[in-house]
């Protein structure tokens, strides 16, 4: 697919996604992303961003916890 940005051409990757549910921002390692070669901009398959709804509405396993600082400019 095509970048709907910059026009560049997109690739099939494993990134890292920040995900907000229920007002929790999430880490999910692992998710599968079309990202642009040339400006790095992600897209999500719907089903993907379910898949990642469900995962964290369910029982799940925590790797790792932190501590986030929200700031404004």
């Amino acid at each position: 697919m095509n970048c709907e940005f910059c026009t560049g051409e997109t690739v099939t990757k494993r990134v890292r996604k920040h995900h907000w549910l229920q007002g929790r921002l999430y880490i999910v390692e692992n998710v599968e992303a079309e990202v642009c070669r040339a400006c790095g901009e992600r897209y999500y398959h719907a089903r993907t961003l379910d898949a990642i709804d469900k995962l964290l509405k369910g029982e799940h396993e925590v790797k790792q916890s932190l501590k986030v600082e929200v700031v404004g400019l």
